[in-house]
């Protein structure tokens, strides 16, 4: 597949439970990059709720002068009983300004990993803040709004999807992935107020998410429940659309 990156235009709609959510149910091996530069590892706080220590992650990429590849071959920590790696977060939100020039190269290095079997799932975070890493999700194969469908989040969300609109021949593509649908809007409503596609949509099921947000233990029938059926439709779909692109794209480009 390629390279997949999620953020929102505001609030705390569930960028990094769905990252992570995507991530262990994905169907290849995975690197998920926390890339917000908020400060803190969703994934170490939350989802291994602290009892897993911080030794290495995106901030010790960035001070790396050697090779980027081999640089994140050897801070990328596995998820063990998965073939989910990661790269944890920073420790605090005062280093975002040491990321500032490591996002471009970095969206060439992740671009990379797809011909070694390897997909990118990066977990950018909230759009706007100071070291955002807009080069990945320029550079991203896919780029995901992740949005609620309240009012104040869908104002929010059309602020930003303009930048997020791609050239009729670009490789790259934006879509919404939408938590709640109906409530109140559905997902014809918010596609025509930011014309954007949405790709799939999520349900707000707190239970089920706490499994990835901070660790919880699963409820019963978890495995077949509502939110893992979602994310595996939402995997479907990203898979159809990526492919769907690049072979239209490659028809066009022939003589």
């Amino acid at each position: 597949m390629a390279v997949i990156a999620l953020a929102s235009a505001s609030g705390s709609p569930g960028v990094t439970a769905t990252a992570l959510g995507l991530a262990l149910l994905w169907p290849r091996p995975v690197l998920l990059v926390e890339a917000d530069p908020t400060g803190g590892s969703g994934v170490l706080a939350g989802y291994f709720r602290g009892t897993r220590e911080y030794d290495a992650g995106i901030i010790e990429l960035a001070l790396t002068a050697s090779n980027l590849s081999n640089a994140l071959a050897d801070i990328a920590r596995p998820i063990e009983g998965t073939t989910v790696s990661f790269v944890a977060g920073t420790r605090s939100h005062s280093q975002a300004s040491a990321l500032r020039d490591l996002w471009a190269p970095l969206a060439d290095v992740l671009s990379e990993l797809e011909s070694t079997g390897q997909d990118v799932i990066v977990d950018a975070g909230r759009l706007g803040l100071h070291g955002s890493p807009e080069p990945l999700l320029d550079a991203a194969d896919l780029a995901l709004l992740v949005s609620r469908t309240t009012l104040p989040n869908l104002s929010a969300l059309r602020s930003r999807a303009e930048t997020f609109q791609r050239p009729a021949l670009d490789w790259h593509q934006s879509a919404v992935l939408l938590i709640g649908e109906g409530q109140p809007y559905d997902a014809r409503d918010v596609s025509a107020a930011v014309n954007l596609p949405v790709l799939a949509s999520l349900p707000n099921d707190p239970d089920s998410a706490a499994v990835f947000s901070r660790g919880a233990q699963p409820p019963k029938r978890f495995d077949t429940g509502p939110l893992v059926r979602a994310l595996n439709a939402a995997i479907a779909s990203v898979h159809s659309t990526i492919t769907h692109r690049r072979n239209e794209l490659l028809e066009g480009a022939r003589p």
